[in-house]
């Protein structure tokens, strides 16, 4: 009796573990966020301002940033009642921080897309403009002093 309740203890204990391994190796899902066989995160979103089209967001780094951009454009096009994958207060602080307006009678989905990628195409300019550490800048004398230097010779 005693070994069936040992066997019984550690089936469960060895079923705990698994489990716990299995959840750990789960990576959080995210509204409107699907991951690229290249690790990359794309965002997307359903544009109900035009007819349901599907609005590409952005590529992203984390799965947080990708979600974050489709919970924006959430908020823009249907407000508080969108569902969403952060509370309310983060959405709204994240718009206030980028600066979002959108024109009237533009798509609320179309103008945070532009935003994501006017940033992040900016982020990359800066990131190469740090990394540029063994640049030769040349700089033009003309060619009075190229003919000069080649008379000389």
């Amino acid at each position: 009796m005693e070994e069936a309740e040992s066997s019984k203890v550690l089936n469960t204990t060895e079923e705990e573990l698994f489990r716990n391994a299995t959840d750990a190796n789960k990576e959080k899902r995210y509204i409107g966020v699907r991951k690229r066989p290249w690790g990359k995160y794309a965002a997307e979103i359903r544009d109900s301002t035009r007819n349901g089209t599907r609005v590409w967001l952005g590529t992203f780094n984390s799965a947080e940033e990708a979600a974050l951009a489709y919970d924006q454009a959430a908020f823009a096009m249907r407000g508080a009642s969108a569902p969403m994958n952060f509370s309310i207060e983060e959405v709204k602080e994240s718009l206030r921080n980028m600066n979002y307006k959108c024109k009237y009678g533009s798509s609320p989905a179309e103008t945070i897309k532009e935003t994501h990628r006017t940033r992040n195409s900016s982020k990359r300019r800066r990131k190469i403009v740090s990394e540029g550490e063994d640049v030769l800048v040349l700089e033009d004398l003309g060619s009075d002093l190229l003919e000069e230097l080649l008379s000389e010779s």
